[in-house]
């Protein structure tokens, strides 16, 4: 890529150098041919009247292009006085502007000084060969008027198409069709008012000059006011008065626009969708008002938060969306997860009340590809991916993954029904919990598809990985939320879980499968495990793989009563037990799943998921 980019700058740099050449000797040309002694006093005057146009532009909504009026200067000296005082007027022209505008880098004054002058040189020749004379201008000579305006304005299209196309992506047509668009109306007014500048000039060239110079300085007066007060109106429209964001409908027009152009040059783009978790519950303790302001403040920091080329969006109530031109997929995940981060470190007043004890949302994040047909869908994926972030135990951030969502689908859906209901009473009790056992969960989908388990078992480890720790219900919540070191009758207590957990499992006969999975996944390769102390292949083989990933997980998560390892470390620790507390075979097979998932192996601990329902 790095190539590409070398290859295409030398491509631009050659053609500048080509062009500035051509104009430089076409100029020079040209000027030595056509020269006479210029009327001096004559060409201060437009070269004042072009300065003071090229300062007083003329903004057009809506996207802000400027209008000068210099190039109806040039054309109209062409048309009465000829060639040399117009080439003499450019000459001068420039040379102020390269003295004036030290800041801007010496080729580009060249390089225009060089389009200009085979415009004007261009536009003169044709209007020669078509018959045009300095004569009044009438019906019976207006076709040479003509020709040369349009050679004028076909040069200028071909000159700046052939240097966007050499450093933009898009193809040709797009290019040229962008141009054409954006200039033509532009281009119309400066020709047609040439004409009238000529009709003046041949009554009395400088009365003529001052009149046509006037009215462009009030019309650039007059609509600078005219588009700040489109750019007002306008705002309002497109942005959330209470966030200060743009709202839903600008969101989906833009995102339409990028696209069109993500489609048209490959280039990848991302797009999260936020929903702040449990903010019913804030309104509902707090008034709307309080969670009026809780809404402005989040929106101030996704506005501080995102980089400029990203765009923020309050997509409907306490939704926001994020779209991010030019990241991958996995890219944006990461801006979107610091992002939360940095909100949960953020204190609002009354955010305590909330299940995890601060501000938190949970987070879909899609990256457009061109088999998706419609925005729609892009936000329908995204949507989706926010939804299963928040069964997750929500302050989550989830990738779409469609393969997840096709490899769960034969699962019983009134059996996991019957078990997210079990979990999500951890909900109100030890949220911890709920979303390791989401975790381990989603461990178990990409373990049993690296092990290429069949069908029956597939489903008992994924189902066993969601219910595993179901009996810490019977644990009270001062001791399963206890910050520090359990004491020795705590710890008998939390070792119980496993019976609960069996005798809660048991009472419904559809699940006597899972029982194995809850009752024994704290057991040991080497038989130091609890309850029982089996060892070796007496632990079933589902369980040995669950005890691998549900190891794996405690040690990645904060727990009140051990020390976080980093993702890395957590590895290190599974290879150094692997043949004692794990079986061998299996860590060895489980590492790959964690390292070939890219969202999945961080260096530091971070909790990354793929939607799997």
């Amino acid at each position: 890529m790095k190539g590409i980019f070398q290859k295409n700058s030398q491509v631009v740099g050659a053609y500048i150098l080509l062009a500035s050449i051509a104009g430089t000797t076409l100029f020079t040309t040209q000027y030595l041919l056509s020269f006479t002694s210029p009327n001096w006093s004559l060409a201060f005057t437009f070269i004042v009247a072009i300065l003071l146009l090229n300062h007083y532009t003329i903004l057009l909504p809506p996207s802000g292009n400027s209008l000068s009026m210099d190039s109806s200067i040039y054309l109209a000296v062409l048309f009465v006085l000829g060639l040399n005082l117009a080439l003499t007027i450019l000459l001068v022209t420039s040379i102020i502007y390269a003295l004036f505008k030290r800041s801007v880098v010496w080729w580009k004054h060249l390089f225009n000084f060089s389009i200009y002058s085979i415009m004007i040189v261009g536009a003169y020749e044709i209007f020669i060969l078509s018959g045009g004379a300095p004569e009044s201008l009438s019906f019976y000579n207006v076709t040479s008027y003509i020709s040369s305006l349009s050679i004028y304005f076909l040069l200028n299209v071909l000159l700046i198409g052939i240097f966007f196309l050499l450093t933009a992506t898009e193809n040709l047509l797009t290019i040229f069709h962008s141009i054409f668009k954006e200039t033509i109306s532009s281009y119309l007014i400066t020709l047609v008012l040439s004409l009238i500048l000529v009709l003046l000039m041949q009554q009395e060239i400088i009365i003529g000059l001052v009149l046509f110079t006037s009215v462009a300085v009030l019309l650039s007066m007059s609509f600078k006011q005219y588009f700040e007060l489109y750019l007002e109106v306008s705002q309002k429209a497109d942005v959330d008065h209470l966030t200060e964001l743009y709202n839903h409908g600008y969101f989906k027009s833009l995102l339409e626009e990028e696209i069109r152009t993500a489609r048209a040059t490959g280039q990848p783009i991302s797009i999260g969708l936020i929903d702040l978790d449990d903010f019913k519950k804030y309104n509902d303790q707090h008034g709307h008002l309080q969670g009026d302001k809780l809404l402005k403040h989040f929106g101030a920091e996704l506005k501080k938060n995102a980089s400029e080329s990203s765009t923020a969006a309050r997509y409907g109530g306490e939704e926001f969306a994020i779209l991010m031109p030019g990241k991958t997929e996995l890219e944006a995940y990461h801006f979107v997860n610091q992002f939360r981060k940095t909100v949960n470190d953020i204190y609002f007043k009354g955010v305590e009340i909330l299940p995890h004890g601060c501000l938190s949302f949970s987070a879909g994040v899609v990256q457009f590809n061109k088999d998706m047909f419609h925005t729609s869908e892009v936000l329908e994926k995204a949507d989706q991916a926010m939804y299963y972030a928040k069964t997750k135990g929500k302050n989550n951030v989830c990738i779409y993954k469609a393969e997840h969502m096709a490899r769960e689908m034969h699962y019983n859906k009134n059996e996991m029904e019957l078990l997210e209901q079990q979990l999500k009473i951890f909900l109100y009790k030890d949220v911890y919990t709920y979303k390791h056992s989401r975790r381990v969960y989603e461990y178990a989908i990409e373990f049993s598809s690296k092990l290429n388990l069949n069908a029956t078992d597939e489903k008992t480890l994924v189902m066993g990985a969601l219910i595993h720790d179901i009996g810490k219900l019977e644990i009270p919540r001062d001791v399963i939320n206890k910050v520090g070191k359990l004491t020795k009758d705590e710890w008998t207590m939390v070792q119980k879980h496993v019976i609960w957990g069996r005798e809660i499992v048991a009472t419904n006969r559809e699940l006597h499968h899972l029982l194995p999975l809850v009752e024994l996944h704290h057991e040991r390769y080497d038989g130091k495990g609890y309850p029982y102390g089996l060892s070796g292949e007496e632990i079933p083989r589902l369980v040995r793989m669950l005890t691998i990933i549900d190891s794996f997980d405690a040690m990645t998560t904060e727990r009140p009563y051990q020390t976080t390892k980093s993702f890395n470390e957590a590895i290190i620790e599974l290879e150094k037990c692997a043949g004692t507390q794990f079986d061998r075979e299996l860590v060895q097979q489980f590492i790959p799943v964690i390292k070939e998932n890219p969202t999945l192996y961080e260096k530091t601990n971070e909790e990354t998921v793929h939607i799997g329902m």
